[in-house]
């Protein structure tokens, strides 16, 4: 499990992530990478949560192999390089998906639950989207967009205790305490709909700074590092160092905050 946060405003999309990573075998590690630069010089960025590798090999691995062919590194694979000039978020979904499905999990004995979201700025385009990528088990339909340009606001994923508790004012199992204390199934699921309706706080506006949009990213991974740290109803799955990342349209994809184990004044590739 993990926490990933993607807050979209008109200037940019600010990603970030805690840093526990939850192999096949149960064990949780405290310094996965889950966010990645996916193409260098080009406004994209990727995440992701659920298991932190594809067989034996780590996503952050993986992710970094995709970027050697979107980057135009690998003559074999010439055609997967994105065009500058004419490269499309949807685009990048697709080979996402046909490189880490098709080549990888789909071959792969165990299965694979794994969801990559995927946010940036096609070519030439003022506003950023944000891509989803969800394998479960040995399926994975195709790439859908989660926000298009014209959306803003918070998404989140992987843990969603927290996070669904403070913005929609509702815990994930609501439906299931409302069928508890007596309201019919399906009373019960359009009461928790309606809720949500009554109870969300909005919590980012189009026209927020961008300082403004990092810091409520990381208050937002910090809140649900702090919530699974103490509840005793959850795994510990989530928690370490919280990495941030910024997307614009002009400056690219940057690093805002992110741990490394490179010596200090070492350059660092995303």
């Amino acid at each position: 499990m993990t926490i990933i946060v993607s807050v979209k405003i008109n200037d940019c999309i600010v990603m970030a992530a805690d840093s526990a990573g939850t192999m096949s075998s149960g064990q949780i590690y405290a310094h996965a990478n889950k966010i990645t630069n996916l193409c260098d010089g080009l406004s994209i960025g990727a995440m992701s949560t659920g298991a932190g590798g594809i067989g034996s090999e780590s996503v952050e691995t993986l992710l970094k192999d995709l970027r050697r062919r979107f980057d135009g590194h690998e003559p074999e694979h010439a055609e997967w390089r994105l065009d500058p000039a004419s490269y499309t978020m949807k685009q990048v979904a697709e080979r996402s998906r046909a490189f880490l499905f098709e080549e990888k999990a789909a071959l792969c004995p165990e299965p694979t639950n794994l969801q990559l979201r995927l946010c940036g700025y096609s070519a030439g385009r003022p506003l950023a989207e944000v891509w989803e990528v969800n394998m479960t088990g040995q399926h994975c339909p195709p790439p859908r967009c989660i926000m298009e340009e014209t959306s803003f606001g918070v998404m989140w994923d992987g843990q969603y205790e927290a996070l669904n508790r403070l913005a929609l004012g509702l815990g994930f199992d609501v439906g299931g305490a409302l069928v508890k204390h007596g309201v019919p199934a399906p009373e019960a699921s359009k009461l928790q709909e309606e809720l949500v309706r009554d109870l969300y706080i909005t919590l980012s506006v189009p026209a927020m700074p961008i300082q403004d949009a990092i810091d409520l990213a990381r208050f937002l991974v910090e809140t649900t590092i702090g919530f699974v740290r103490f509840a005793v109803f959850l795994p510990k799955s989530v928690g370490g160092a919280v990495e941030i990342a910024a997307i614009t349209k002009h400056e690219g994809f940057r690093w805002v905050q992110r741990k490394s184990f490179y010596p200090a004044g070492t350059r660092q590739e995303g």
